[in-house]
């Protein structure tokens, strides 16, 4: 049996739990009962918290977002110029997915784009993580310009995300994020009008 713990530090060790079974198993594959079990909980104590697997799902999707979202808003606020906010940017980003495999899996490989209220959950994270990039493009273009480059930037982070934990070797996060850090900045500098 579980130690009793309050209700907020509960539910945070059953959305860690939850995210390592789900990321492992994928959705469908995964039961209350196997999050339960991974948590040393009974059913009912995960039911106090989260009515059913979809919300939980959803609340993981929401969690593993806003982590991503919140390590890529800290490290661009830190940079000196544009060019290092791109080079912190990805950093922070490939330190992420080095760092958990799982929550990268979750949001980007588990097959939540299959369920379209799960897809609007990614499709969310996305959007907001474009949005505050496209607040960081200094260029002489329009908002919607700014946009779709950002959308650009969010795809290329997480196809060469895709692409490494696919591969399954372990990669130097500071490495790929020089890598790809520069392809971005080479691409940006050379944005104008059209």
């Amino acid at each position: 049996m579980s130690v009793r713990l309050p209700a907020a530090a509960r539910r945070e060790q059953l959305l860690a739990v939850a995210l390592e079974v789900f990321a492992k198993q994928g959705f469908h594959a995964t039961s209350m009962n196997d999050v339960a079990d991974a948590a040393g909980v009974t059913k009912p104590v995960l039911y106090q918290h989260f009515s059913s697997k979809r919300e939980l799902y959803l609340a993981l999707l929401e969690e593993v977002g806003a982590r991503l979202q919140h390590a890529i808003a800290k490290a661009t606020s830190d940079a000196d110029s544009p060019r290092d906010q791109v080079a912190k940017g990805f950093t922070a980003y490939f330190r992420w997915v080095s760092d958990d495999h799982a929550a990268f899996t979750l949001l980007f490989g588990s097959g939540a784009r299959r369920d379209e209220e799960f897809a609007h959950a990614v499709r969310q994270v996305e959007e907001s993580i474009a949005d505050a990039i496209a607040r960081l493009i200094q260029a002489d273009i329009d908002l919607e310009h700014q946009r779709t480059l950002a959308q650009g930037l969010v795809g290329l982070a997480e196809g060469t995300s895709r692409y490494l934990v696919h591969v399954g070797e372990p990669f130097d996060p500071d490495v790929v994020a020089r890598q790809v850090a520069e392809l971005a900045w080479a691409g940006l500098r050379g944005v104008r009008r059209l």
